[in-house]
């Protein structure tokens, strides 16, 4: 079902207006816009980012890993899954993982600003795709399953958003999070990226379990490089104006790949049952009560 955003009402998914109120969305850059105005310039990212972004996860050990990590996670979570919605999709990347496996269930993605959508409908124009704040889902008891990967840190309402999801998930249904993690690892980088925070777990999980839901699996990963995690935001703790963002995100190639092998070494002890109490991200899996 979706929620109408001005009236409260609810009405069929696949109608595109209120039947109550006669609201529906605008469409910008042909996608229908539930928060039109934040369209362009929302807070919390910068919309100027999604143009290297487009061009780096493909081939970058951190994307390819967390999609594999994702994609585990719902084959072992809800395998059966009919209906997906990620927050805040930006590209498409971890999108167009989950459609190249999950090919039969309805796919939608979300985000903020268009420019991104315009990247991720390029990559998989058969998903739906639309602008939306994620504080206001304009969905109710909808989806079998829905993502934020790497979101709520950029969002001060966390906890507001949590509740969204909730409502929008049908009954039982499942939630899947990653989030950066440690506050030790503060540094300019992510004020240029335009982070509220950093989470530990135990606030992770007091506000998922605050959201109404029960948390399945939580698990820290890129635990095997935390070190040089460490020593790479220790060296840049100057001003985000002084930041090159991208740094971190253009190594060589051969350093890309001995990454990616030791994050993929970490995901098969994370399939067999093992847990990392720290690294640099943290995978939460939960259920809605």
């Amino acid at each position: 079902m979706k929620k109408c955003l001005a009236c409260g009402a609810k009405y069929p998914a696949q109608v595109s207006c209120c039947s109550t109120c006669g609201s529906e969305p605008e469409i910008h850059a042909g996608f229908p816009a539930y928060a039109p105005a934040l369209a362009q310039s929302g807070s919390g990212f910068r919309a100027s980012y999604f143009v290297d972004l487009a061009g780096l996860e493909a081939g970058h050990f951190w994307f390819r890993a967390r999609n594999r990590l994702i994609i585990w996670a719902l084959k072992k979570y809800c395998p059966q899954f009919q209906s997906f919605l990620e927050i805040g999709c930006g590209t498409g990347y971890v999108l167009s993982g989950i459609a190249s496996v999950f090919g039969r269930a309805r796919i939608h993605g979300s985000e903020l600003f268009t420019a991104g959508l315009t990247f991720a409908a390029a990559r998989q124009p058969a998903i739906d795709f639309m602008q939306m704040d994620a504080r206001h889902i304009p969905f109710i008891d909808e989806f079998d399953a829905i993502g934020a990967f790497d979101v709520l840190e950029h969002i001060e309402e966390d906890e507001q958003v949590l509740m969204q999801m909730n409502g929008a998930l049908k009954p039982r249904g499942t939630m899947l999070l990653t989030v950066p993690q440690h506050d030790w690892l503060w540094s300019s980088v992510d004020d240029y990226a335009c982070h509220v925070r950093r989470y530990s777990a135990k606030e992770l999980h007091a506000k998922v379990e605050n959201a109404e839901f029960e948390i399945l699996r939580s698990t820290s990963f890129v635990s095997s490089l935390l070190p040089i995690m460490w020593l790479s935001r220790f060296a840049q703790k100057g001003p985000a104006k002084d930041v090159n963002a991208l740094a971190e995100f253009r190594i060589s190639p051969l350093l890309n790949y001995l990454f990616e092998k030791l994050l993929s070494s970490e995901i098969a002890m994370i399939r067999c049952g093992m847990g990392f109490p720290f690294g640099g991200s943290r995978l939460i899996v939960a259920r809605k009560l």
